[in-house]
């Protein structure tokens, strides 16, 4: 019997989400809630969308898990703080590994994480809390995963690697093994980063260089 989950968001990421979850999880999407200020219909995808501030009336944490769709802006910190609220509210919190990503044995992945297709995820990687990894990327062996961190698409992380929270990084980015990248960076399309980072900083290039703080 298939668990019961609330989407959290209205968005294209909540769409893809239910479309994930609906055919590859042991989880049946109920419904969907947005914060009070973002409610522009009370369906969506044909299920009833609920305001935040009443989410437990109808979707009680005694029978519903969540998940929160919020994207990566404001440094994954929206996802964050909706995603801490409804785990101090009592709800279950969900994650989805796709049946088509290679996770190998050993790793261990935090919750409220959405791992897409086509990822490889070597031995020995640990990956923190509510970590969202789009498809097609390669961890390495060894590496550390911080929390709230946004991976995008084809993106290379080496070995022996330790992430900080808080970071994304864009499409085809690169991070050379044995690094440390720090919390709350931006690594920018392509970049190549072949260096320690500092933390709250924009990176772009090849060899990748911090451009400018991150104000968040």
């Amino acid at each position: 019997m298939k668990r019961n989950l609330v989407i959290v968001g209205n968005n294209p990421l909540a769409e893809i989400a239910n479309e994930y979850f609906t055919y590859d999880s042991p989880y049946s999407v109920v419904g969907f809630s947005v914060e009070r200020s973002h409610m522009k219909h009370k369906t969506f995808l044909k299920r009833m969308m609920v305001s935040f501030d009443e989410i437990e009336k109808y979707y009680p944490p005694s029978y519903h898990s969540i998940f929160v769709t919020l994207g990566y802006d404001k440094m994954n910190k929206d996802r964050t703080r909706l995603y801490l609220k409804l785990k101090k509210m009592g709800y279950g919190i969900a994650s989805y590994i796709s049946s088509n990503a290679f996770v190998w044995r050993n790793t261990k992945i935090g919750e409220h994480c959405f791992i897409f297709e086509d990822n490889t995820i070597q031995p020995f990687v640990k990956v923190g809390n509510n970590v969202i990894m789009w498809s097609g990327n390669h961890i390495g062996h060894h590496t550390n995963i911080g929390d709230n961190c946004f991976i995008s698409s084809h993106v290379v992380i080496s070995g022996l690697c330790n992430i900080g929270k808080n970071c994304f990084f864009g499409v085809n980015s690169t991070v050379a093994n044995n690094l440390e990248i720090g919390d709350y960076c931006l690594i920018g399309a392509a970049a190549n980063v072949a260096k320690d980072t500092d933390p709250g900083k924009v990176y772009v290039g090849n060899p990748a260089r911090g451009i400018k703080e991150i104000v968040i």
